[in-house]
């Protein structure tokens, strides 16, 4: 996103969105927003960690499977391989979009965490049925339970649901979840903290499907194998 340092919430019914991929996410999950989440607590998310750290880790073969030169990362050619593979009909704008969001280390490819990202992203955009047969052919429906809990724990922080989480959203969400204790806080303004990658005061749903991933310790399978490779 962009350069804006700060902003506060009475702004915040002004805030655009500042890429085409961006804009699209927010009005998709403003339109999931509206179906309500049936998550009603931050520690209902918690618990469901270690299922969804299984499920996103039986994601690497689906990974390996496109990274057809076996260097860890796919590249843009192999993206595109991918979607045709998925039978996924991104425009080739849309593939760039999607290639240059979720590679966050620009131009190396993406490394497993990023794929996985990008899939979760792929799921909340794309609606067309042929798309969705596709996952079914490739055996994706395992992941797909595991991509609409991600959607819903998105939303449920959500609390206004114009499709980013702001501070104040992550401190009610921890309050309903440790009221009274008094390091609920703390404890939300660390969260916030790690999904705010671009410090602007508003999380989108690729910032907290980046910091999600770490909290389930998806991000410790790429640290083992850079360790290993050292």
């Amino acid at each position: 996103m962009g350069n804006i340092v700060g902003k506060s919430e009475s702004t915040r019914k002004g805030w655009i969105a500042e890429t085409k991929l961006e804009a699209k996410m927010v009005e998709a999950m403003k339109k999931r927003a509206s179906g309500g989440s049936a998550i009603k607590s931050f520690n209902s998310i918690i618990l469901k960690f270690p299922k969804i750290d299984e499920s996103l880790r039986n994601c690497k073969v689906i990974f390996e499977q496109f990274d057809e030169d076996s260097n860890g990362a796919i590249d843009h050619a192999e993206l595109k391989k991918c979607f045709n593979k998925l039978e996924i009909s991104f425009t080739e704008e849309e593939i760039n979009d999607l290639f240059e969001a979720c590679d966050i280390n620009e131009n190396m490819g993406m490394k497993f965490t990023e794929f996985i990202v990008l899939l979760c992203l792929v799921y909340l955009l794309k609606d067309d049925p042929v798309a969705l047969h596709a996952k079914s052919h490739m055996g994706m429906p395992n992941l797909e339970a595991t991509f609409e809990t991600l959607v819903d724990a998105f939303v449920f922080l959500d609390k206004n649901k114009d499709g980013y989480v702001s501070k104040s959203e992550m401190v009610q969400a921890i309050n309903e979840t440790t009221s009274g204790e008094y390091s609920s806080g703390q404890i939300a303004m660390k969260r916030f903290e790690e999904m705010d990658w671009d410090k602007n005061g508003m999380v989108n749903f690729k910032e907290f499907l980046f910091a999600f991933t770490r909290w389930v310790g998806i991000g410790d399978i790429e640290d083992e194998e850079g360790e290993e490779n050292v």
